[in-house]
């Protein structure tokens, strides 16, 4: 048997206000005053005083504001990596995402392609990267994808959404505030919080389990039920709880998998736009003859925050539109592999894949 060897984020500080750091814990890493620090920023933040005035900018520094209405694209991280080149002269000192899963993502892809040649739809899968990324810190503002800590950057290409998968993907510094949550709006604290329990019901109940993805998945677990179900816990402490639910369920998928909530909502994203987070809760929703007490608990956090999921999404699409769907899912096979073992094929069909998406 031969042992994947994964890297972990190198760096990482957590506690109330520790974003005022950020300067001091990135500024050894300046290579020069050509070589800038760019910030991809969460664009819903523009404007925000209390956040970007403490963005320190030094020479030819710069913040880049990234829309998040639509998940990242592969021609977007190119253009960005491109515009990067031709502005500087020299490669940047780092590249600092602060934002949710999505500015992550696109933090952690252009940090990759600014040293590695081609574009990203050539890296999208495992291990294809050659090149160490540039420096790059992730700051999450919103908590639940584990995009801060995974090995993954999720994109949508021209032929498939698939993440560019390396030992080179994840942060080298993380900073977790979980201050940076506190005006994340309610179904939006939802959705996102919900991609951190599917994370964990899908990683716990499937066939890679291993006592490694077992004890970071259970902790998030039990975490997210706190968050969720309870109603005894001060603002302060559902933030802090659910930022660290977010961080050990991304650890649980290191050595081990998702399942079929996340395969069909990749089929979701690519065909209809729909975000990843709310796209899992509207597949996660029918999933009961897969993931029976997870479903439930899952109905029943959503009747405990008053949450109405988007109805009949998939209604007026046609065959071929659903064949998209289909194969954009059924090509993700570690994932199916995980939820229902080496003879998934037999068990899932297309036929049943579409019946699936049919309901939603």
């Amino acid at each position: 048997m031969n042992y994947k060897n994964f890297p972990m984020v190198s760096k990482i500080i957590f506690g109330r206000g520790s974003f005022n750091q950020l300067d001091e814990l990135i500024s050894p890493k300046r290579q020069g005053r050509n070589a800038p620090f760019i910030f991809f920023v969460d664009d819903v933040f523009k404007g925000n005083h209390w956040l970007t005035s403490r963005i320190r900018l030094s020479y030819k520094d710069k913040i880049i504001y990234i829309p998040t209405d639509e998940e990242p694209k592969t021609s977007q991280i190119d253009q960005l990596t491109e515009d990067i080149i031709l502005e500087y002269s020299e490669q940047p000192s780092g590249i600092i995402g602060i934002g949710g899963g999505i500015v992550l993502d696109v933090a952690k892809a252009v940090a990759l392609m600014l040293t590695n040649e081609g574009e990203s739809k050539d890296y999208q899968g495992w291990d294809l990267i050659k090149n160490p990324a540039v420096y790059h810190v992730g700051v999450p503002t919103i908590s639940g994808t584990g995009a801060e800590v995974s090995r993954t950057t999720i994109l949508t290409g021209p032929d498939k959404k698939l993440g560019i998968n390396s030992d080179y993907t994840p942060f080298d510094q993380v900073i977790l505030d979980p201050e940076l949550t506190k005006d994340v709006p309610n179904d939006q604290w939802f959705y996102t919080g919900m991609d951190c329990f599917v994370h964990c019901i899908e990683s716990l109940t499937g066939t890679y389990l291993n006592a490694f993805s077992q004890s970071y998945g259970e902790k998030a677990l039990q975490l997210c039920k706190e968050v969720f179900l309870g109603d005894h816990l001060s603002k302060e402490a559902s933030q802090e709880k659910l930022m660290m639910a977010s961080w050990h369920g991304g650890m649980s998928i290191a050595y081990s998998q998702v399942g079929i909530a996340h395969a069909m909502s990749y089929g979701l994203s690519y065909l209809l736009g729909i975000k990843h987070g709310i796209g899992n809760c509207i597949v996660f929703d029918h999933l009961d003859e897969y993931y029976p007490d997870g479903v439930d608990l899952f109905k029943q956090m959503k009747a405990n925050h008053s949450i109405e999921l988007p109805q009949d999404v998939c209604a007026d699409l046609e065959d071929y539109q659903f064949d998209i769907m289909i194969n954009v899912a059924l090509s993700l096979e570690p994932l199916w592999e995980n939820a229902l073992g080496k003879n998934w094929k037999q068990v899932m069909t297309p036929e049943k894949i579409k019946a699936l998406y049919q309901k939603m």
